[in-house]
């Protein structure tokens, strides 16, 4: 089965949020990390993963990324902090 990923990541004094969506979580957050990924997350450095969810339908996933992407920065930090209080890079969990 394919799964489907909402990620949030931020920069490393954690001024910034990106909230993003994809089928294959390691390989994006690597090419963040990497600058390889030009745009918003590029010119804000933004390379380290906060906080995912996992998903069965990349509709679903799409959904949710539009839902959270709607809601206030203080529910995406409380959403972040649920999971990862110390706003810690989770991509040591991933790989």
């Amino acid at each position: 089965m394919k799964y489907s990923y909402v990620y949030f990541l931020t920069n490393h004094s954690n001024t910034v949020i990106y909230v993003g969506v994809t089928t294959n979580l390691i390989k994006r957050i690597y090419e963040h990390k990497n600058k390889l990924v030009k745009g918003f997350s590029q010119k804000y450095n933004l390379s380290k993963l906060i906080y995912f969810e996992v998903f069965e339908d990349i509709n679903e996933a799409i959904k949710r990324e539009k839902q959270i992407k709607g809601g206030s920065r203080l529910k995406k930090i409380q959403l972040i902090k649920s999971k990862n209080p110390e706003l810690k890079d989770m991509y040591d969990q991933i790989v």
